[in-house]
């Protein structure tokens, strides 16, 4: 596997764990899957259930907001280390912080915003590693046009590497059956992807 690529599949698996702990462990809400919570959101509000939906849409702002100073912090420094140091750092000493789950994985959906704008390309491919619909969709769309023998959009063409998605892909799977493992046999299942940052930080800091 290339090492671009393992990347891309260690972030993947860290957001397959913060999802999972944070849906099972801090009130049914993901800490990644922005779109399950709008979903989320949407059900809670045709139910009348306006604070349920709040409780939802709350942590598509804390995204928003870790995504905005993960791209500050990308500016500044030129680097993706210093976001993804801090998102290791916020994600180990959550399960430490005496706070009630609704702030919780609030917290958890800022580190997982800063995941997300850290680093958005592999191999020369936009991939995202909090959520694996878009890609999905847009390597369907060159595969497609592979097929039928018309020439890719240059945007789609860059996109179409399926054996990145499927790691990715796969990735984000493991992580989510690791994370519902973890919230069930250990006190701390979110060090497991913070050592897991950690040894991304190792492996980035190598190679430069």
């Amino acid at each position: 596997m290339r090492r671009s690529t393992l990347e891309a599949v260690t972030l993947a698996i860290v957001a397959g764990i913060a999802d999972a702990v944070g849906y099972l462990s801090m009130g049914g809400v993901f800490a990644a899957n922005m779109t399950g919570n709008t979903v989320l959101a949407g059900i809670a509000v045709a139910q009348r259930d306006y604070p349920g939906s709040w409780h939802h849409l709350a942590p598509l702002l804390a995204f928003f907001v870790g995504a905005v100073l993960s791209r500050l912090m990308l500016r500044l420094s030129g680097q993706p280390t210093l976001g993804l140091l801090i998102e290791a750092l916020v994600i180990a000493g959550l399960g430490f912080v005496p706070l009630a789950p609704e702030p919780q994985v609030l917290i958890l959906a800022v580190a997982m915003g800063i995941q997300a704008s850290a680093i958005t390309h592999f191999e020369g491919v936009a991939i995202s590693t909090v959520v694996v619909t878009s890609s999905l969709a847009r390597t369907a769309d060159a595969l497609a046009d592979r097929c039928t023998g018309h020439r890719a959009q240059p945007a789609l063409s860059a996109i179409a590497k399926p054996w990145l998605l499927a790691f990715t892909w796969t990735g984000y799977l493991v992580g989510a059956v690791a994370g519902a493992w973890l919230v069930a046999l250990v006190r701390w299942p979110l060090l497991v992807p913070a050592a897991l940052l950690g040894l991304l930080l190792l492996l980035l800091a190598r190679r430069r």
